[in-house]
């Protein structure tokens, strides 16, 4: 009897502990295009994975569909955090196929491009308002932050009561202004990097464990 009762203990302590463990938080990271969304992906999936998240462009919305990577895990200071990140295209008021043709894209395929990035973005607001469980907002630190774009992203994000980082990317470009961030949106922690060139990873690293563990 002593015999069943253990193995019927032992049974409910893997069950409890296989049953407690969370799902990864689902991540989003959003901003402008051409903020340095999918580098940052790219750094975190690397050097967490080894894995990229999707191809890195100049050219404004290269992303034009939310890219995922699953089960990333980042370990600071021996916590563990566990996240999926989801890749974002960039979100604009409007597309206009004329940017692209300044790249030497044919009009066609310009047209076609500006049309999957409307899509793009309008599949980024589902996600914000259904399927994230945080939010990472890039902005590039070398250009106004304070636009109606990203005031109304933040808007919603708070509305969304979703925790938020707010990354100031690009701190390697000469006109760079961290503070101006910071200024703008006083109300949430700003935190200064280069995802292009990896500088000040570790403290994002913290602060993604901090507010998304």
């Amino acid at each position: 009897m002593g015999l069943l009762t253990n193995l019927k203990d032992s049974i409910s302590r893997a069950a409890a502990s296989l049953f407690s463990e969370e799902d990864p938080k689902r991540i989003g990271i959003y901003g402008p295009p051409n903020a340095g969304k999918t580098t940052l992906a790219n750094r975190i999936a690397r050097d967490w994975t080894g894995d990229a998240v999707g191809p890195e462009s100049h050219v404004p919305h290269e992303t034009r569909r939310a890219r995922r990577k699953e089960n990333v895990e980042i370990e600071r200071d021996g916590k563990k955090v566990t996240i999926d990140i989801v890749d974002t295209p960039g979100v604009t008021t409007k597309v206009d196929y004329t940017e692209f043709l300044e790249h030497d894209m044919e009009k066609d395929d310009a047209v076609r491009r500006s049309r999957e990035a409307t899509e793009g973005v309008a599949e980024a607001m589902h996600w914000l308002r259904e399927d994230v469980d945080g939010v990472i907002y890039v902005l590039d630190s070398a250009t106004d932050p304070f636009t109606q774009v990203n005031t109304m992203l933040i808007g919603i994000i708070e509305s969304q009561d979703l925790p938020v980082l707010i990354l100031a990317n690009k701190i390697d470009l000469e006109d760079s202004s961290v503070q101006r961030i910071r200024n703008a949106y006083p109300q949430h922690e700003t935190i200064p990097l280069s995802a292009l060139e990896g500088d000040n990873m570790d403290e994002v690293y913290d602060k993604i464990a901090e507010y998304f563990g």
